[in-house]
C-alpha cells in the first residue's frame, strides 16, 4: 500500500510539531546543498524556526554577498531608474507646488483686506466681482437656514397649539364633577358647624344660653351700682 497524503495544516501538538520540524528542516537544508553539488548552482537558504532561532545554508563563502547578489537583481532595476533627470523633475514639481501655493496665500490676503495697494484697477474689479458673487451665497443660504428653522417653530407652535385645546376640551368635561364635590363640601360644612354660629331662633339650648348670660350681666350690673353707692 502507498503513503497516505499528509493534509497541510498546522500540526496542534507540540512535541510532534518540534519532531516534524527538525526532520523536515533537516532534509531541507540537504536537499539546498545537493541541488548546488549536482547543478553548481548558487544557493542560500534560511530559515527561522517558531522561536526565533536562524538556521541557514549558503554554498558559497559567505551569506552577506548572497544576499546582496540578491538585493541588486530585485532592486536594482528601481534604483536604476531614480536618475539625475528624475531628481531634476521632481524639484521641478516641488517649485511649481511652491508657487501655486504662495498665489493662493496671496489671493486668501486679498479676500481678507489685505496687501490690495499692489493690485491695479482690473483686479480690484475682478476681486469685487468674486466678494460679491460669496456674499451672495452666504446670504442665500443664510435665509434658507433661517426658513428651514422658522417653518420649524411654526410645525411646534401648531402641535402646542393643538395640545392646548385637548388639554381645555378635557377640562371642561371634568368641571361638572367639579362643581358637585364643591357643593358637597358645603353641605359638609354646613352640618359640623360650632353651635355659636347656628341660627339662634331654631336652636333651644342657645336660648338658654343667652338667657343665662343675660342674669349674668344683670346681676355683674347690680353690684356695680351698690359698690358705687357705698364707696360714695
Amino acid at each position: 500500500m502507498g503513503r497516505g497524503k499528509v493534509e497541510l495544516k498546522r500540526i496542534e501538538n507540540k512535541i510532534n510539531r518540534q519532531v516534524t520540524f527538525a526532520k523536515r528542516r533537516n532534509g531541507l537544508l540537504k536537499k539546498a546543498y545537493e541541488l548546488s553539488v549536482l547543478c553548481d548552482a548558487e544557493v542560500a537558504l534560511i530559515i527561522f524556526s517558531s522561536k526565533g532561532k536562524l538556521y541557514e545554508f549558503c554554498s558559497t563563502s559567505s551569506m552577506s554577498k548572497a544576499v546582496e547578489r540578491y538585493h541588486r537583481c530585485s532592486y536594482g532595476h528601481i534604483e536604476a531608474n531614480q536618475s539625475p533627470d528624475n531628481d531634476q523633475n521632481t524639484y521641478e514639481e516641488y517649485l511649481k507646488l511652491k508657487e501655486r501655493a504662495e498665489i493662493l496665500q496671496q489671493s486668501q490676503r486679498h479676500v481678507l483686506g489685505e496687501d490690495l495697494a499692489q493690485l491695479d484697477i482690473k483686479e480690484l474689479d475682478q476681486l469685487e466681482h468674486i466678494l460679491d458673487g460669496t456674499l451672495k451665497r452666504t446670504r442665500s443660504m443664510k435665509n434658507h437656514s433661517l426658513c428651514d428653522k422658522l417653518s420649524d417653530l411654526q410645525q411646534k407652535e401648531r402641535s402646542l397649539m393643538e395640545l392646548n385645546a385637548a388639554l381645555m376640551n378635557k377640562l371642561e368635561g371634568s368641571s361638572a364633577p367639579l362643581e358637585s364635590t364643591c357643593q358637597l363640601q358645603h353641605e359638609l360644612k354646613a352640618q359640623y358647624q360650632l353651635p355659636y354660629f347656628l341660627d339662634p331662633n331654631n336652636t333651644p339650648e342657645i336660648r338658654r344660653y343667652d338667657s343665662i348670660v343675660a342674669a349674668d350681666n344683670v346681676g355683674d350690673n347690680a353690684n356695680g351700682m351698690i359698690m358705687r353707692e357705698w364707696m360714695q
